[in-house]
């Protein structure tokens, strides 16, 4: 199982970090829906543990503001919502173009390779993108926004990347990407691995703010707001 928090599968420090992971990427993939009942007994019974890891995890799920609960032993999904959705392009709009910029201004040879390669990696988000995608998409911003070497930066980014991710297949279903679309994408991942290659911060920082403004979460601010109208 890949997880799009950690990039790579790797092992679990915990029963309740394996809880966490598998809930967690249900909700991404969409096996579990916005405003879907996250059952414990039931998973728990599916991944193979006891209820007190899956306990454990809604927490920290609902922490993140994925999960709501209450007083029952259940738990539900997050709704998505227009307003959640243009906070976060906010968010994304101020940190993602510095933090491009202090990467390109501080990264190391090693942060260098790591760039190439999760540009090598990358794969287009095209109708109900897969996890696959999804975390080689997250593998290629990370390896950026990490080499900006600003602790609090790359925790924002951190913080907002899952939920982003929601919001971004709400964008791939509101309206298929053309080919253009896709290589326009393409060429933007090309262009910023460049910028901060070729240690150029301001080109880098350009760059960013470009590939924002036509992403696919503001797109999915459209998306929402026209279904709630309706």
């Amino acid at each position: 199982m890949e997880s799009l928090s950690s990039g790579p599968a790797r092992p679990f420090q915990s029963k309740s970090e394996y809880a966490y992971e598998e809930i967690k990427r249900r909700i991404l993939s969409e096996e579990l829906r916005p405003g879907a009942v996250v059952s414990q007994e039931r998973i728990a019974a599916e991944i193979g543990l006891s209820t007190t890891p899956l306990r454990e995890a809604l927490k920290r799920l609902a922490t993140e503001g994925m999960v709501n609960l209450s007083s029952h032993r259940d738990a539900r999904v997050v709704e998505l919502t227009a307003e959640e959705a243009r906070s976060l392009y906010e968010v994304r709009a101020s940190v993602d173009p510095l933090a491009a910029s202090l990467a390109a201004q501080r990264r190391t040879d090693g942060e260098a390779s790591r760039i190439e390669a999760a540009l090598a990696a990358l794969e287009p988000l095209s109708g109900h993108a897969s996890m696959e995608s999804l975390v080689a998409h997250r593998a290629f911003h990370r390896a950026i926004y990490r080499a900006s070497h600003n602790e609090p930066l790359i925790g924002v980014l951190e913080g907002l990347w899952d939920k982003a991710d929601r919001y971004r297949q709400v964008g791939l279903r509101a309206q298929a990407d053309s080919r253009s679309d896709i290589e326009r994408v393409r060429a933007e991942h090309q262009a910023l691995a460049a910028a901060v290659l070729d240690q150029d911060a301001d080109r880098a920082e350009q760059v960013m703010r470009d590939h924002i403004s036509g992403s696919l979460g503001r797109r999915a601010i459209e998306a929402l707001g026209e279904t709630s109208k309706s």
